[in-house]
């Protein structure tokens, strides 16, 4: 199974190894990642492979909102079939 992670803020240092930090400390594995800065706002998006995690699905889209929220980010956790149902045309 695979998730589509969102992250949105201010740019500061260290977004980037928080989230991939907190990935890899659920089992989540990394498999692209695209970001860029705008303006001053860093946008992210990352699709991580969760087939061998060690959380449940909810707790993993838990302890990243709760992680952002303490820095200022929003940061949203999507199953990557909803993603591709939402985007379907």
């Amino acid at each position: 199974m695979r998730a589509v992670i969102t992250v949105v803020g201010k740019d500061m240092v260290g977004i980037l190894a928080g989230v991939s930090g907190l990935c890899a400390e659920c089992g989540a594995n990394v498999i692209e990642v695209s970001q860029s800065i705008l303006q001053d706002m860093f946008c992210m998006i990352m699709l991580v492979d969760m087939s061998k995690s060690s959380v449940k699905f909810s707790d993993f889209s838990d302890i990243l909102q709760e992680s952002g929220k303490k820095k200022g980010l929003v940061i949203h956790v999507m199953h990557e079939d909803i993603f591709n149902s939402m985007h379907r045309i």
